[in-house]
């Protein structure tokens, strides 16, 4: 195996400058102001790219196309209305842009329903548009979601009352149905010339995999068992399609509260004959789960008749290939302690990219780089070294990588490699070779990067033993204070809690919009004079498969609430914290902890804000602790056993404890966690006389898609911590 570091560095960029040596206040405005960049993109041939670029809610698709890859807005949506554009693609042939636009599709329910936060009385209709990539006016596809072009660049096969419709990629007639089959189908993925369909088709408890050729030839099923069939791929000669196979649903009913082995196979069925055999199967074992990060298997069918996947055996979310007619054990793609997502494959099939928490650079595990691996040898490539973070790589059609990349000041940016996907690294690259950024004007001057300060890695030890790891953002004049010795003024201090909760914070801005936001009020508190302890307690991604599925957590014990506590205990710890001034905050699983940590230890946490958190694990009807299954086969007395060990891990069950003031943040259309979970607690701490306040945001959803209500949500978070923190400052 070799380990090759291959050093890229940023362009310099005025506004994207580095840190000065002082600190100078910045507006909540300036550090918002950044666009955010998501949805990268490439055609199957030529150099074009395409990605959307949310400017403080105004939410636009934008191009380039080599060899000067000159960024170019195609859509001119010039309102912040809340409505995310999504599945955004490039026709084979490069010339149309299809994207779904509205919904929110990081929802847990509801995702394709309108998201109307402006209270409009005809809501935006979740719709799918192609727009021609040289510019025009887009076409409406109608109503549907999951678009996929034919590799013939004429149609687009899509996913509509849980049957799959196509519509010309031009919407020059109305959409039809294909057909009609029992299931829900989805998952559809074209054969290489485009002559046929394979798709999931979901029967509730099992699924099959399926194969649509025209009308006039009956639907083909693969295999069917009652096992649960699902991510269909083609051979790149389409006389094979590779599948994932997990068991049927059912089954003797077991400890709803602890984690279940959620094992997997890889099969390899012919096309022509229908005739499967199994290729690989894991071990059932929760190690041997389909694993939980960004893609589950992702499974690919790369050059030389390989197959790609992901596997979490050794405790990391690791890469594997094997050959799809041999027998021979899966080949290790990426060792190493550091985990793979955002997982995709080079032009020519050769080399599997991906975003990795690897490298040379002290810290390296909290960041993101593009990394590169052969997929028949154990040769792993950092393509991106050093101090920034790049993510989500795409490759073009001649082999050139396209990524998003920032550091701890410079907010994200498109950029293109130097370099071939599959080719050799360039002998002459430094650390100071170029990219070539995409749009990097597009940050506004007023964008405060020489002001934000580079957060600290932190490393701390939970009561039971655990290590956290954690990025503590310092104000300016307090920078290294704590680590060089000297004695600095005492100040107020915050943590920070993620959602997910597999998630992971980094030593810099977040690929993820949610996340890239608490990055921007983390820098904003630090410039308002707090330290912020921004933690990754057990749970979240990153750590590796034991630490992302500890024992004893969330609704069975809520363990993860230690490092919580822990994160809190040891702030007090530091020469410059004030000890009675340590406050916290989070959103969705972080509000959850967030309020775990006012209601049992209110001593030690002095003031916090729950945004939309979970508060009560025994509400839904009871479902999520089992008591809709087969109540004769549990052990008398068993059901009520879980569900007091499921009220005992809820912040409902520490309301005679909580004794510190709170504000709350929930918007009442939230598809991730329901609204009555705050609607009930505040009725309860109402009722205990507990110091509180609320603001309540209409029609918006969990990820407050109106920029305006973010922005507004961010001041009230701020001037809450502020007000109960530092009073009369």
């Amino acid at each position: 195996m070799t380990t090759r570091l291959l050093p890229l560095a940023s362009l310099a960029l005025s506004v994207l400058a580095q840190p000065l040596a002082a600190q100078a206040p910045f507006t909540l405005d300036q550090v918002m102001s950044a666009p955010y960049p998501t949805g990268l993109t490439a055609a199957a041939t030529g150099e074009r790219l395409a990605w959307t670029l949310n400017e403080r809610g105004l939410r636009n698709i934008w191009v380039a196309e080599g060899p000067a890859f000159a960024a170019r807005r195609l859509t001119n949506y010039e309102t912040d209305d809340g409505q995310e554009l999504t599945s955004v693609s490039i026709s084979a042939d490069g010339r149309w842009v299809v994207y779904v636009r509205g919904g929110d599709f990081g929802s847990n329910w509801d995702d394709a329903l309108p998201v109307n936060p402006l209270g409009a009385t005809q809501p935006v209709k979740v719709e799918m548009w192609a727009v021609p990539f040289a510019g025009g006016t887009p076409v409406s596809l109608g109503d549907g979601l999951n678009p996929v072009i034919s590799p013939k660049s004429d149609v687009v096969v899509f996913e509509r009352a849980r049957q799959l419709w196509s519509v010309p990629i031009d919407g020059s007639s109305p959409a039809r149905r294909l057909f009609e089959q029992r299931g829900s189908a989805s998952d559809a993925q074209f054969s290489p010339d485009g002559s046929q369909i394979a798709f999931v088709s979901g029967r509730g408890d099992h699924s099959y995999i399926a194969i649509y050729k025209d009308a006039a030839t009956p639907l083909r099923y693969l295999v069917p068992t009652t096992n649960r069939d699902g991510s269909p791929r083609w051979s790149p000669d389409g006389t094979q399609i590779a599948f994932v196979r997990r068991p049927g649903a059912g089954g003797a009913v077991v400890n709803s509260l602890e984690p279940q082995p959620n094992p997997f196979a890889i099969w390899v069925a012919d096309v022509r004959t229908g005739e499967a055999r199994e290729r690989w199967a894991s071990a059932r074992t929760l190690r041997g789960s389909v694993p939980t990060t960004h893609g589950g298997v992702n499974l690919h069918w790369a050059a030389g008749d390989r197959l790609v996947f992901m596997h979490m055996a050794d405790n990391w979310s690791h890469l594997y290939s094997m050959t799809a007619r041999g027998r021979e054990a899966p080949l290790l793609l990426t060792p190493g302690e550091h985990m793979a997502e955002h997982v995709t494959m080079s032009a020519d099939g050769r080399y599997v990219l991906y975003s990795g928490n690897t490298g040379n650079t002290p810290g390296d595990i909290d960041r993101r780089h593009v990394v590169r691996a052969a997929v028949d040898r154990q040769q792993l490539d950092v393509l991106t070294p050093g101090t920034g973070l790049e993510w989500t790589p795409v490759s073009m059609a001649n082999g050139r990588i396209a990524a998003i990349g920032a550091t701890a000041q410079r907010p994200p940016v498109p950029f293109v490699l130097e370099m071939a996907s599959g080719g050799p690294a360039r002998a002459d690259a430094r650390a100071d070779a170029p990219r070539r950024w995409l749009g990097a004007d597009r940050v506004p001057a007023e964008f405060p990067a020489a002001r934000l300060v580079t957060p600290r890695q932190v490393i701390y030890t939970s009561s039971d033993g655990v290590r956290v790891h954690a990025q503590l953002f310092e104000p300016a004049a307090n920078a290294g204070a704590s680590a060089g010795g000297r004695t600095a003024a005492k100040r107020p201090a915050v943590v920070y809690v993620h959602g997910g909760p597999p998630r992971q914070m980094l030593l810099g801005w977040h690929y993820g919009d949610y996340y890239w936001n608490a990055y921007a009020m983390n820098q904003y508190l630090a410039s308002r004079g707090f330290i912020v302890l921004s933690i990754n307690y057990r749970l979240g991604i990153g750590y590796g498969h034991d630490f992302q599925r500890p024992p004893k957590a969330g609704i069975a014990g809520a363990s993860e609430y230690l490092d919580v506590k822990a994160a809190g205990e040891w702030l007090r710890t530091q020469p410059n914290v004030d000890g009675s001034r340590i406050g916290i905050y989070g959103g969705s699983y972080g509000g959850y902890l967030t309020a775990l940590a006012l209601g049992r230890d209110s001593d030690l946490f002095a003031a916090g804000v729950d945004i939309h958190g979970v508060h009560d694990f025994t509400s839904d009807g009871g479902g999520r602790i089992g008591a809709n299954t087969w109540r004769y086969e549990r052990p008398a007395g068993e059901v009520e056993r879980l569900a007091r060990l499921a009220w005992e891990s809820s912040p409902v069950s520490a309301i005679d404890t909580w004794k510190s003031p709170a504000l709350f943040i929930h918007a009442d259309d939230d598809r991730n966690v329901r609204f009555s979970q705050t609607v009930d607690l505040l009725q309860r701490l109402r009722a205990k006389g507990v110091e509180l306040e609320e603001i309540t945001i209409v029609d918006d959803t969990h990820h407050f898609m109106l920029h305006a209500n973010q922005r507004r949500v961010n001041a009230a978070i701020a001037e809450y911590l502020e007000r109960k923190l530092r009073p009369g400052q």
